[in-house]
């Protein structure tokens, strides 16, 4: 029988077994309880006020790595590792060792190298001889402009090979080094590009690399995102710059903020949502990439709002209804309309006065009492 049906059924407390329920005329359910039994019960009453009302939403996220401030370290020449000098987990700064390789290709460079600035230098004075012999008539203009077109060759090929240098990591105080020592080096140092935690390593002593390969993951993760997606009906509700609400299921007593910085521009035709990124700060580490967590975004307030608690309210067929105490040990049971939820309470539209007295809780044991009058009236 649903509320709209209900008749009235006030019970005595001491009523003889087997006797109907009172009042079968149409009219308010009502249940009657005596004071000790409502105690026993758990029946608590508190009249139904107004305040200030914040609307949120909760949206599913999952903590990631800041990507503005991640790096896949790589390397620049296929080699074999010979050291590896960090682990996952590691800190490191700046400019850090993470390993070396050995390099066949980055010795044939360095050698290329060497060997056309010899054949540059050895040009050169070709062609300063050859412009004195010039001077003297001692040869032509056309053997003049031959020693000229070799000088120009070997400075072509010079650049092309301190090109190939530079493309394979070498910084300028290496290429220096190797102009002052003519000594080749074939190791590559693989160094941290900036301060943060090794989240990734992929690379093992003994192993042969290539350029693809990505060695290590580096991140800083004073910062992380949390990246929510949004259903279709509540991308109005979301701004970039704002601020919001970020629960963790492994911190399930705390609270951390964070701010809306990246809202999509176009929605997952599949899913119908529309990603949405916040950036927060992770004092002490303790935001852990891939971990789950809930953004919760507060809309706008409404200041005079009719509000309940959620377990006084209870369901019959799908409809709403609360428990009103009309006097000591009576309660009516009210069909209310409800509006939106936050927290532990819901906004009332319909169906109660302010301050009236609501049962806030045992409200369950008063409606397995109206249900036991339902079957009663059935027999």
């Amino acid at each position: 029988m649903g509320l709209g049906g209900l008749t009235g059924c006030a019970k005595e407390s001491d009523e003889t077994p087997g006797a109907k329920p009172t009042g079968a005329t149409a009219g308010p359910r009502l249940v009657r309880l005596k004071p000790e039994a409502a105690a026993a019960a758990g029946v608590e009453v508190r009249p139904v006020a107004r305040g200030a009302f914040r609307i949120h939403r909760d949206f599913p996220a999952t903590v990631q790595p800041n990507k503005n401030k991640l790096a896949e370290v790589t390397t620049l020449v296929r080699g074999r590792a010979t050291d590896v000098y960090v682990d996952v987990g590691a800190d490191v700064q700046g400019g850090a060792l993470l390993a070396k390789l050995y390099s066949s290709d980055l010795g044939l460079a360095q050698s290329t190298y060497l060997k056309t600035a010899a054949k540059l230098h050895e040009s050169e004075l070709a062609y300063e001889r050859a412009k004195s012999l010039f001077e003297d008539k001692a040869i032509s203009l056309a053997e003049l402009q031959k020693r000229e077109a070799e000088v120009k060759s070997a400075r072509a090929e010079a650049r092309e090979a301190r090109d190939r240098l530079q493309v394979l990591g070498l910084h300028e105080p290496d290429i220096q080094r190797l102009d002052r020592e003519h000594r080749i080096q074939s190791s590559v140092s693989i160094s941290a590009p900036f301060a943060g935690r090794v989240i990734a390593r992929n690379l093992a002593k003994g192993e042969v690399v290539e350029t693809h390969h990505e060695l290590f993951t580096v991140a800083d993760l004073s910062e992380v995102w949390v990246v929510a997606n949004i259903p279709e009906k509540d991308v109005h509700l979301i701004r970039r710059d704002q601020k919001v609400e970020i629960r963790l299921a492994a911190y399930p007593q705390e609270v951390f903020q964070g701010t809306i910085t990246y809202v999509g521009d176009v929605l997952d035709p599949a899913t119908r949502t529309m990603q949405l990124r916040v950036t927060a700060p992770n004092r002490g580490g303790r935001l852990k990439p891939e971990m789950f967590a809930t953004v919760r975004v507060y809309t706008n307030t409404v200041p005079d709002a009719l509000t309940v608690p959620m377990a006084s309210v209870q369901r019959d067929q799908g409809q709403a209804f609360v428990f009103v105490q009309t006097e000591p040990g009576l309660f009516e049971m009210r069909a209310v309309q409800l509006g939106d939820e936050s927290e532990d309470v819901v906004r009332v539209s319909n169906g109660l006065r302010e301050g009236e007295l609501l049962v806030v809780k045992g409200a369950f044991a008063l409606k397995s009492e109206a249900d036991k009058h339902k079957l009663e009236e059935v027999r």
